[in-house]
């Protein structure tokens, strides 16, 4: 089983992954003590749209989590794995994470995950706004073109009425709080590329 596990985990993948997602899974290991370590797991979208799990990557899980030296080994495995280009690389701003993404592929666009930006904007108001702040941003965040999205995103930072239930304060902390949506200027072009009709270079955008 541990043979099929590391042929696995050094496959060939895509050269071009649209999509990918990185994220950490929490699993009870015991070593001595039982203890919440971290497994890494990375997703690539493919020109398809199909989702591949390109691998797992256990961490330490210490306090101050994995460092850029951690990521840019991982990267530079899935890059050696054949990965010549990644468009829009979403994840949670692990720590030295967005750094590694960039020095393995240049002109990758980093994307916070969209839970991990509402996440922040609740950490500014009281559990019972939750689920107005939720709807209220659904709109910026599903929004088809950048112009699109930070309209949306003007309409939720206007002070709200007094019969809203969103704290007036949750639009400026949204905007100081959370990595901007760069792939929303690029949704359209992500859009083609799932669907199979561009070929493998329709996720680039032009370079300068």
């Amino acid at each position: 089983m541990l043979d099929e596990l590391s042929e696995w985990q050094n496959r060939p993948l895509d050269a071009v992954y649209p999509v990918l997602f990185i994220d950490a899974l929490y699993v009870k290991v015991r070593d001595g003590q039982v203890t919440n370590r971290p497994f890494y797991v990375v997703i690539g979208v493919t020109v398809d749209g199909h989702r591949d799990i390109l691998g797992l990557w256990a961490g330490e899980g210490g306090q101050g989590g994995e460092g850029a030296k951690f990521w840019l080994q991982v990267l530079t495995e899935i890059k050696n794995r054949s990965v010549d280009d990644v468009c829009i690389a979403v994840c949670d701003g692990l720590k030295g994470l967005p750094e590694a993404i960039t020095t393995a592929w240049p002109q990758t666009v980093v994307q916070t995950c969209v839970l991990h930006l509402i996440g922040n904007t609740f950490r500014y108001a009281s559990r019972r706004y939750w689920e107005q702040l939720a709807k209220d941003l659904r709109p910026v965040y599903t929004a088809p073109t950048e112009a699109a999205a930070q309209a949306r995103f003007a309409e939720f930072a206007e002070p709200p009425s007094k019969a809203s239930r969103r704290p007036s304060r949750t639009a400026n902390s949204t905007r100081s709080s959370s990595r901007p949506c760069p792939g929303v200027s690029r949704a359209g072009s992500v859009r083609a590329s799932r669907t199979g009709s561009s070929g493998s270079s329709g996720c680039r955008s032009p370079r300068p």
